[in-house]
């Protein structure tokens, strides 16, 4: 427009001096005088002039007019589809850019606006298919600490389940409350507690509740609020509890893998970022006491610690408080690869009343308890582009459900009351001890091209022996209790060992509808017990040194986007 009205009076100009050279001067007619052509010329030109600047004027008021109309419909967002998705762009600057053409292809992952908040649904679909070379009785959650020996016979029998049960669904809500960035999240899935014939015909697996936390991120505070990944799972970013900062590693079992240290539970975290490098986060998380069924208790008090000390086996254990966790992270380049390491510690504690006998000075319970604690440590690398190692490693004391609940917390040991001498008779008490234990896994992960990825990961789990004589037996040879001691049972674990290899072939993507992705997951599982029995008669062993079992998951995976 700028350039309309001088180039348009350049050409009326150059009109009128054309006009004028043409024109000429005639003399008088007949003796009156004449009108010169050159006035009468002037006259119609100075009539056009006015007429264009008139039709000008005009056209510069409907141009400001549709000017305003366009500002009005830029400020205003339109509704241009079902998924509300919005055109237009306003000059409030805690408003997203919207998208201003409708055709333009949507970007994923595919969400919805309610209010001031953006919903984002996710998960996958999957058709898992799993053999097993012994009969563990598992479907997608496998049982690493209670592998069959090949004297027995599910140890003769080999397992195949096909099922939908791994099957996941999220739900993420972002918004802001002033300058608080706000995410909720909600994820279950139904890997549930199945009745007995649920493979029989309709295979009505059990929805289940895995994550649903807040998470509010102001400044360089951090706070998380709800059921999320516990501190203790390793990160391979920061120290957050979103699954993409988790190195959890690729494995489709449901019990991830052996070594990996985790838990989902209800749980009040506090992270602070000073910089863009390093993070420290501390957590109050549910606490949760058990001996795994695993320990032999004292005889004559047994009795009274049914209820007590096996979260396994009942739900409402006594806990004396929560667990405390603290967990420091570092990132950073190396040349141009990421490089992440991290360590902590945490708190844990068992706590159990009892009775002794005889009742003691007027006393008529007794309660103890014990605190139990370890530390953490990781470090996740990319050695080259696309191509990463990690290692992490947990060790303490009464820290043992978070190696995937293979092994006891503490055991319940008996000891002399005051003043008695401790028999089946009376003058008993208890005392616990925390169980010695160590846990760890290392491996890689690299991307070939767009559409493979191959990991590999090698985890073990060490429980110590913890064994004592029950010197409230009224036998002349007390028997030994506790945890792996002489004649313990065979699922009393030394060690629990796993080696795994993931293939994953992407078979199509779309960013707009997904992907659709296929799973080999093949591994090899070990486990030791402390004690084998003899035969008495041969010293031969009766029952191998260690269990063995191949598993395959071939897992086909449709992944929303």
């Amino acid at each position: 427009m700028k350039l309309v009205k001088p180039l348009f009076f350049v050409l009326l100009a150059s009109s009128l001096m054309m006009g004028q050279a043409s024109t000429s001067t005639t003399g008088a007619t007949n003796g009156q005088p004449q009108v010169s052509d050159q006035v009468v010329s002037q006259q119609v030109v100075s009539k056009q002039i006015q007429a264009l600047q008139d039709s000008i004027a005009k056209q510069q008021q409907q141009i400001e007019q549709l000017q305003k109309a366009l500002a009005d419909q830029k400020n205003t967002p339109q509704v241009v589809n079902a998924a509300l998705t919005t055109t237009g762009a306003t000059t409030n600057s805690n408003t997203p850019e919207m998208q201003a053409d409708a055709s333009k292809p949507k970007e994923s992952p595919l969400s919805f606006r309610i209010g001031g908040t953006d919903w984002t649904p996710g998960g996958f679909m999957d058709f898992n298919n799993i053999f097993r070379t012994v009969n563990t009785g598992n479907v997608v959650s496998t049982g690493f600490g209670g592998i069959p020996f090949n004297n027995t016979t599910a140890g003769q029998l080999t397992e195949f389940r096909s099922t939908g049960q791994y099957s996941r669904w999220n739900m993420k809500v972002g918004g802001k409350y002033g300058d608080t960035a706000l995410t909720g999240y909600l994820e279950g899935d139904f890997n549930g507690n199945d009745a007995a014939n649920v493979f029989v015909t309709t295979n009505p697996h059990t929805l289940r509740l895995r994550l649903d936390y807040l998470n509010a991120r102001h400044g360089i505070w951090e706070v998380t609020a709800g059921q999320a990944w516990s501190l203790i799972t390793p990160n391979k970013v920061g120290v957050g509890p979103f699954g993409a900062d988790l190195a959890t590693t690729q494995s489709t079992d449901g019990n991830i893998h052996v070594g990996v240290p985790y838990g989902r539970d209800g749980q009040f975290r506090v992270a602070i970022h000073p910089n863009d490098k390093f993070a420290w986060a501390f957590s109050v998380e549910n606490p949760q006491q058990i001996t795994n069924g695993e320990v032999t208790l004292p005889g004559t008090l047994a009795g009274q610690l049914g209820t007590q000390i096996d979260g396994v086996a009942t739900a409402g254990v006594p806990n004396a408080f929560p667990d405390v966790m603290t967990k420091m992270a570092y990132d950073t380049k190396l040349g141009a690869h990421a490089f992440h390491i991290e360590a902590g510690g945490l708190i844990t504690s068992a706590k159990i009343t009892n009775q002794p006998t005889p009742v003691v000075a007027g006393e008529t319970f007794q309660k103890h308890s014990k605190i139990g604690a370890g530390g953490m440590a990781g470090i996740n690398f990319e050695l080259m582009k696309n191509f990463r190692v990690m290692a992490y490693g947990d060790y303490g004391t009464g820290i043992g459900r978070y190696f995937n609940g293979l092994g006891p917390q503490f055991v319940v040991v008996p000891v002399n009351a005051a003043g008695a001498t401790c028999t089946n008779a009376g003058g008993c008490d208890l005392d616990l001890s925390m169980i010695h234990t160590t846990n760890g896994y290392g491996g890689i992960e690299t991307q070939l091209g767009t559409k493979t990825q191959i990991a590999a990961y090698y985890g073990g789990t060490y429980y110590q022996r913890n064994s004592f004589a029950d010197i409230t037996s009224a036998a002349a040879t007390k028997p030994v209790i506790g945890f792996g001691g002489a004649n313990s049972a065979t699922s009393n674990n030394r060690a629990i060992q796993e080696g795994s290899f993931v293939l994953t072939q992407t078979l199509w993507k779309n960013p707009q509808f997904g992907a659709l992705l296929l799973i080999n997951d093949a591994s090899y599982s070990t486990r030791a017990p402390w004690f084998v029995a003899k035969n008495a008669a041969t010293g031969a062993l009766t029952a191998p040194k260690n269990a063995h079992m191949f598993m395959d998951h071939i897992v086909l995976r449709y992944v929303l986007p």
